[in-house]
């Protein structure tokens, strides 16, 4: 498959307005042989971010080799220096390289709450890998399951070069801020960064997809026509002004939103509306009904009920809601 040199305009646009919310949360010492079931899931994200489906997690391999693998896959295999991403927070396997039978993760990691951050030693003694395990919290479209911008789990190397001198520092960095040796620093924000650089270096080499939405933003067809709906999403768009946009006809456009995206160019549009409903609705504190009109309703009552569909309660009553977890 092709490689593409890098990701486009639009795709560095939206890793620049990520929003993440993020922490180290564990460093595991696992010496050979390990293997361990039962990591990620809706239920490690409500108890890690109450209120939360799903997280984003990683695992910075700071030393030796091990895997990851989510059920019924294949396995990510990483060594020192890479980081494990899963993006959409599954629930996960993890091993080393000596093949061993998997014990439940809460057999060997303490129940929180935890007072500091738990370091976890598990395994038979023998070659040793260290693991920095983070979290991050992110309401933005990209980490949508449904939008399939990224595989389930993927592993990223940096090249050698500045990136790779990046990310042996941060990787250094987290070794000590998890080691417990030197005071926590609450306000590093060191996940959110070493996250978004490793999704901008996957997306960057990442071997061209059929289907999902990072193929739709770099589509000849569709790109100009999500470009169109994302510069102006309160405008009244009709499928035959995006096929415009596009270039093609509008029986075109739609059969290619359906192929890659599994949606008509109305309902793709009408989510992004509500995407960017909630994106305004957690950053400002502006109106209910100013942010109707900037995602394209003339009354507040048909978004509001609109929203309420999209995301399951009202919009006063969502920003609320995301309010008072953030204050926790």
């Amino acid at each position: 498959m092709t490689e593409v040199a890098g990701p486009p305009e639009a795709l560095d646009q939206a890793l620049e307005r990520l929003r993440l919310e993020g922490a180290l949360f564990m460093r595991c010492e696992f010496s050979e042989s390990w293997t361990f079931e039962g990591g990620g899931g809706p239920g490690f994200a409500a108890m890690m971010h109450p209120g939360a489906e799903r997280l984003v997690l990683f695992h910075v391999i700071a030393s030796g080799r091990c895997w990851v693998a989510l059920p019924g896959g294949e396995r990510y295999w990483a060594s020192a220096g890479e980081v494990i991403v899963l993006p959409y927070g599954d629930e996960f396997t993890m091993g080393g390289v000596e093949a061993t039978t998997p014990v439940q993760i809460a057999s060997i990691v303490p129940p929180p709450p935890w007072t500091g951050m738990p370091v976890v030693r598990y395994g038979g003694g023998g070659d040793r890998t260290d693991v920095v395990c983070g979290c991050l919290y992110s309401e933005d479209a990209l980490f949508d399951p449904g939008r399939a911008a990224f595989p389930p789990a993927f592993v990223v190397r940096p090249a050698d070069g500045p990136a790779r001198s990046w990310f042996d520092a941060s990787i250094a960095y987290a070794l000590e801020e998890s080691s417990g040796k030197v005071p926590a620093r609450t306000s590093t924000r060191l996940p959110e960064l070493l996250v978004t650089e490793a999704l901008r270096m996957h997306l960057a080499t990442a071997p061209a997809a059929e289907r999902g939405w990072i193929v739709g933003l770099r589509d000849p067809l569709l790109g100009p026509a999500m470009a169109a709906i994302h510069a102006a999403p309160e405008r009244r768009w009709t499928v035959d002004e995006l096929a415009v946009q596009a270039g093609v006809s509008r029986s075109r456009l739609d059969a290619r939103f359906r192929e890659v995206l599994g949606r008509s160019p109305i309902r793709y549009l009408n989510e992004w509306r509500m995407h960017m409903a909630q994106d305004l609705l957690a950053t400002t504190d502006i109106t209910v009904a100013a942010i109707a009109r900037r995602v394209g309703y003339d009354a507040e009552e048909a978004f509001s009920r609109a929203f309420k569909r999209a995301h399951g309660r009202s919009p006063a009553l969502w920003r609320t809601a995301r309010a008072g977890r953030s204050a926790r």
